[in-house]
């Protein structure tokens, strides 16, 4: 699937079976979005992952083994795992 980024370049996608989920640079993102989303097979977007500060943006992602999760990494040292299904923070700890 041929995915344009919302807002600058997209630095990383993921196939999952919900759709692929795109991590987008954050030089120039809207600070009041997620730079992480997921995006259907229809082109709509799924959901946009709930960021642990809203000041933040992600900067890593990979899928966890349960298939259920993924862990994603924010430039501001926190270390994520969010839900597949929904793009909502299960747990966060800072890595500073």
């Amino acid at each position: 699937m041929d995915i344009q980024p919302l807002h600058t370049k997209i630095d990383k996608t993921i196939q999952v079976n919900a759709g692929v989920i795109v991590l987008e640079n954050s030089i120039g993102f809207p600070r009041d979005e997620s730079n992480l989303y997921l995006i259907g097979s229809d082109r709509n977007i799924i959901w946009k992952a709930e960021k642990p500060d809203a000041s933040t943006f992600f900067s890593r992602v990979k899928l966890n083994e349960d298939g259920k999760t993924f862990s994603a990494y924010t430039i501001h040292g926190h270390a994520c795992e969010l839900e597949l299904k929904t793009g909502k923070l299960i747990s966060f700890t800072s890595i500073q």
